[in-house]
């Protein structure tokens, strides 16, 4: 794995969770909210947790520790404040993953988990947990979004790099 692999892949995770969010538009304030079966209540809960998970393994690799409110779903009550904190994240891990070098990846990361039990992990397999986390989570979005009438459409990856000509 390499860093070029890793922002390639962190791109596409980026324009496929833009589909995620274009569709969300479509929806009923009450819609976003509304309680559903998935594993985070809601299609606003699924986002921000995904959000959230990103957060924490981005502040793990970079030592940093665990601030006092990370976001929560109350805490965004309309999708446009959720899509802001959503810019600023991804602003904040392109220039921390722009920053990396393939050593840097290779490097293993001591952190503890939400519950202070310590483990340690090479970067670039953590890189590879959050990009994979937030595909689970993006498509339990898209099916939640289809149920309610509003498809994203295909977030397959293949699409979008055929639509970027690579």
């Amino acid at each position: 794995m390499n860093t070029s692999d890793i922002l390639l892949l962190y791109d596409y995770s980026c324009w496929a969770n833009a589909r995620i969010l274009q569709a969300t538009l479509r929806l009923t304030p009450e819609e976003f909210v509304a309680l559903n079966t998935s594993s985070h209540g809601s299609l606003r809960g699924t986002l921000v947790h995904t959000l959230f998970a990103e957060i924490i393994w981005r502040r793990r690799l970079q030592g940093e520790s665990m601030p006092a409110g990370l976001p929560v779903e109350a805490g965004f009550s309309t999708l446009a404040e959720l899509q802001k904190a959503c810019a600023a994240n991804e602003a904040v891990m392109r220039t921390y993953l722009q920053s990396l070098t393939d050593v840097g990846l290779q490097a293993v990361c001591k952190y503890q988990n939400t519950k202070g039990v310590p483990f340690e992990n090479v970067a670039w397999n953590i890189l590879m947990q959050v990009l994979n986390h937030s595909t689970q989570h993006r498509a339990e979005a898209a099916v939640m979004l289809t149920d309610l009438g509003h498809s994203p459409g295909d977030v397959d990856m293949i699409l979008y790099l055929r639509e970027k000509g690579l």
